[in-house]
């Protein structure tokens, strides 16, 4: 392919920007959405190069349909080469521009059942998000008062005692209002149920997710979170470059050939490494920590650090075990059980 076509996306109106291999410019075009569709049907077999944006999946998968070859670009990677002012034109011209860059990385194309599990994913974490919020006004309306309701959403039922005792001194409207929320937030946990069994089946039928979830601290949301979001491994050439992408390794400042390591990156997906953090933190509470071997890599570890350096550690340890056995399609294999055998 000689032709390098750079778009801007947006709703309506699409600038594009085509250049050959060696950067010399063939033409510029602001096209509507329909115009833009048609048009790239039309012409040869090039290369198509859009920021990883809102609808960005959706138009790779068109472009990759009409023959063409799609590639995704993260947005801060596009920005150093705007010249001077920022419109759609410059923006299309930096999209090819950052393309052309030998070293460029470039994001990996969603499937329809990626973005789909995806949405799946995003509506609970709203509707938890959306709970959250509700429980803490219904506990501060009631602290307004002297009552010190406690945290959590499995505390609800001492709140609403609190919200129908006859001998509590709350006016009226204060009991309204309350009864309100708490029917709000029992709606909601009625749809996070729904949510979360759905996952659950979606988690159970599919290969990969069920792989994932024989490794200890990991579930069926945070297979299904990885499933939906990360990239295919054999992008990665190792472990720790998945673990890299995640933002769970040390942010560097070195320079002169002394290295400086800060605290970890969290760069790339957050959803993922918050998820595996999570998980990792459940196998060191009191009852994980069952589980965990004597003399073992992670009690020794839990042994002389705090406890959450020791959950960042073992996401870490997790993130890359992940990546091994997606690779060799392989379930998990406790290394205290191989070394016994």
């Amino acid at each position: 392919m000689s032709t390098m076509i750079g778009v801007d996306l947006a709703k309506n109106v699409f600038q594009i920007h085509a250049a050959t291999m060696s950067g010399e410019v063939l033409f510029r075009k602001k096209l509507t959405r329909t115009q833009f569709q048609r048009f790239m049907a039309q012409q040869d077999p090039c290369v198509v190069v859009m920021e990883a944006c809102g609808s960005a999946h959706h138009w790779a998968r068109e472009m990759q349909k009409s023959g063409h070859e799609a590639k995704l670009i993260a947005p801060h990677y596009v920005s150093p080469f705007v010249k001077r002012h920022k419109n759609d034109a410059a923006d299309a011209e930096a999209i090819v521009e950052a393309a052309q860059r030998p070293e460029m990385r470039f994001v990996e194309p969603k499937t329809m059942e990626q973005q789909a599990r995806g949405v799946l994913f995003r509506a609970r974490d709203l509707l938890v998000r959306q709970r959250t919020q509700l429980i803490n006004s219904l506990r501060s309306q009631l602290y307004e008062f002297g009552y010190v309701a406690p945290i959590g959403p499995r505390q609800l039922t001492v709140i609403a005692e609190i919200v129908d005792d006859p001998n509590t001194d709350l006016p009226a409207i204060v009991r309204s209002a309350s009864r309100d929320l708490l029917d709000e937030i029992a709606e909601k946990n009625g749809r996070i149920d729904a949510l979360r069994e759905q996952i659950q089946q979606d988690a159970a039928l599919a290969e990969t997710a069920r792989r994932l979830q024989t490794i200890p601290g990991i579930g069926p949301i945070t297979a299904m979170a990885v499933e939906a979001f990360a990239p295919p491994m054999e992008s990665f050439r190792r472990g720790r470059d998945f673990a890299a992408w995640l933002g769970l390794v040390p942010r560097q400042h070195s320079s002169g050939g002394k290295h400086r390591l800060g605290r970890v990156s969290k760069a790339g997906q957050a959803d993922i490494r918050r998820l595996l953090i999570t998980g990792a933190m459940s196998r060191l509470n009191w009852m994980g920590r069952k589980t965990i071997q004597e003399g073992s890599w992670l009690a020794q570890l839990a042994a002389r650090k705090p406890r959450k350096l020791v959950a960042v550690a073992l996401a870490n340890k997790m993130v890359r075990t992940i990546w091994a056995m997606m690779i060799r399609k392989e379930d998990y294999r406790d290394p205290a059980q191989a070394m016994a055998t």
